[in-house]
Order: structure tokens, then sequence, then C-alpha cells
């Protein structure tokens, strides 16, 4: 796929800013686990905290491919900062986009898309994860009035949002066919909280941390969409969050394999250059075949999204290939490097502890495995 002109300067500012930026603090925001929040305001002013959200409602209205170039492009630095980034556009603003009612959109998305304000989606549960429809969170409706109770797990950006996305059962007869429904709630909400903050292996510099909403009353008017509906909402949310996280996994393989790249090239043993051994160029041309074949992978979902078709088959295949894809090439980067690979002083570690979430967020990879056979069985 040949990029336009603006998808090229989409992708060479968000590249800038992650060179001067972003590079020159990931470790240190890694090792405290701590939110990188001037960034991502700044993130915001660029315009890329709502980079799909349309300008009428303050966004930057560009397509699904500057999307993933503006994602891919930080990740090659931080993988926290580009989840932050995808969790808040991908969950966040979309389903506003998507669901919301125009006064809904009007009063929430410019705040959103400027960095003002960061919006989470609470969907999965203790005991709902890969089983979202599992969901236990309950809203009852009493006069004008929706009662929530329940929790949520792993919410990205939770310690800093304004704004939550929130599923919950609101008739446990029909289940996931027409009982879950979501809800926005704002932090203020009297009853709701957010609970533990995770300590996590990767991605430290993301805020994680659990939901608890007790007797958290809404307005009627505060339900996202129709009755009924958050199944098939947050399964739309998914397929195109899917993508985001595949270009994230994209870009850390990419910033691990230049990193091993320029080490190889510099480094000696037994009297030459360690890019002269064979073990070393299998693992670097695996790498860069990888690579290629994740980025056209990823490329065609945004393309096939953009243009209105049919595209969670191959948003599922783009993340967990590119998922995997990262897993190999991080290993190996770090099996290049030696016993530097394995310290903190040099980032492909983190790369590595980092990618590992891109096999289990938005649909592990054996969950995606099935969503791909069913649409193989569904199709021949």
């Amino acid at each position: 796929m040949q990029l336009s002109e603006n998808h090229q300067i989409i992708r060479d500012i968000a590249r800038r800013f992650t060179e001067e930026k972003i590079i020159p603090i990931a470790a240190e925001i890694d090792v405290e686990g701590r939110f990188p929040e001037d960034n991502m305001r700044a993130l915001g002013e660029m315009g890329f905290l709502g980079v799909m959200v349309p300008e009428e409602y303050g966004g930057a209205g560009m397509d699904t491919v500057s999307y993933a170039l503006v994602i891919e492009e930080i990740a090659r630095g931080c993988g926290s900062h580009a989840l932050g980034v995808a969790a808040h556009n991908s969950l966040g603003c979309m389903p506003l986009l998507w669901f919301g009612s125009e006064e809904q959109k009007k009063k929430y998305l410019p705040r959103a898309a400027s960095g003002e304000m960061f919006v989470s989606y609470g969907l999965t549960e203790p005991g709902a994860g890969s089983d979202a429809g599992g969901t236990k969170t309950t809203a009852v409706l009493d006069g004008d009035q929706w009662v929530i109770n329940g929790s949520k797990s792993w919410i990205t950006n939770a310690n800093y949002a304004g704004l939550f996305v929130l599923t919950a059962l609101t008739d446990p007869e029909k289940g996931t066919r027409g009982g879950i429904t979501a809800f926005l709630v704002e932090r203020d909400t009297p009853g709701f909280s957010v609970g533990k903050k995770e300590d996590k292996l990767g991605m430290r510099g993301s805020d994680t941390a659990q939901l608890l909403m007790e007797d958290v009353r809404v307005p009627k008017d505060a339900m996202l969409g129709d009755l009924g509906q958050g199944f098939k909402q947050f399964m739309k949310v998914l397929d195109g969050g899917r993508i985001s996280i595949a270009a994230l996994a994209l870009g850390i393989a990419e910033g691990a394999h230049d990193y091993s790249v320029n080490y190889a090239k510099d480094r000696e043993a037994f009297g030459k250059a360690i890019t002269q051994f064979q073990a070393i160029q299998w693992m670097i041309a695996d790498a860069a075949m990888e690579i290629e074949a994740s980025r056209h992978m990823i490329m065609e979902s945004a393309r096939l999204k953009d243009a209105g078709e049919p595209f969670g088959h191959l948003s599922a295949m783009a993340k967990l290939f590119a998922s995997e894809v990262a897993m190999r090439v991080t290993n190996n980067a770090m099996q290049i490097l030696g016993g530097y690979g394995y310290c903190a002083d040099y980032p492909v570690e983190r790369m590595y502890r980092d990618a590992k979430l891109c096999t289990i967020g938005e649909g592990t990879s054996e969950i995606l495995r099935i969503v791909i056979s069913r649409h193989a069985f569904d199709n021949s």
C-alpha cells in the first residue's frame, strides 16, 4: 500500500515527537511505573488523542491508516505511551463517536480529542475477560436513574480518566444477546472509585487499575446507544481496536529490530563483526520479513475499515500475527545483544516485556485463533 503525502507527514510528525520527547523518558517511566502525563497532554495538543474524531467535534479528522501509523511510530520508542494513546482513541473516543447521541458527542468529544479529558473503557471484569459476555456488573433502572453495581479490571488510563464507558447487565434473562448495555460515568459520580493500581511486568508507564461501582446513579441519558446493545457495541469496538494493538506490536518489533541491527554492526566476536555469523543473519532476516508482513496486514485492515468494508477477520489476523512477531523479534534482539540484552541499561529487555501484553489485551492469541477459524469455516 502506497502512503499518501499526508500519511507520510503524519508519520514523520509522530516519529519526530517520539525521538525528541518519548524515547528520552521511556526507561525512566518504566522503572518508576509512572504515567507520562505531560507527553500525553502534548500528544492531545498535536491531535493524536482524537485522530479519527471528526473536526466538527474537535478531532483531527484523520483515517485509520493515519491512526495506525501514529501508534506504530510512538511504539517504536515506548510501548507505554503507545498503549495510552491507543486505549484513549480506540476504546474511549470511538464508542462515543459511533454510539453516542449528538448531545453526548458535543459534550465529551472535544475535551477528549484535545487531551483535556481522558476516556477509559470498562469492559473486562475479574471473571469476564475473554468471555466478555460474562459481565456481572449490573445496572437497574430506578425511576429516571440507572443504579450501577460491580467492578472492572485491567482498565487502561483509569487513574487519569475523567469519563468512563462502562458495560453492565441490564437484563439477565437476555444475557449477551440483548442484556448488556453501555453507560457513560463521570469520574466524580458518587459511589464510583478507582481501585488498586496494577503492578505489571511490562507497559509499566501505562496506567492500569480496577474500577469499583457501589450504587452509582446515572441519569437515563447517560446510556450510550440503545438498551441491550452493549455486546454488539463492544464487539465493533474491539474489531477496530485490534488494528491499533497490531500497530503497537509492530512498532515494538521495529524498535527492537533496529536496535539489534545497529548493535550487530558494531559488535565484534572472534575477530569479526557478528553480522558475519549466519545465526545472527537468520534472526535479522526473519525479523525483517515478519515485520514487513505485519505491516501489510495492518495497513490492509486499516484500508478496509476506512473503505467501510468488512475487516474484523483481518484485524484479528493482524493483531495475532503482529503480537507474536513482536515476541519473537524482541526475544531474538535480546539474544543478539547477549548479556547486554538482559540488562535494563539497554532498551530491548523493556521491549520484550512490553510486547507480551500485545498477545493478551483486546483478544488473546487463543481467542483470536477461534475468531479467525470461525470466519474461515463460515466463508468456505
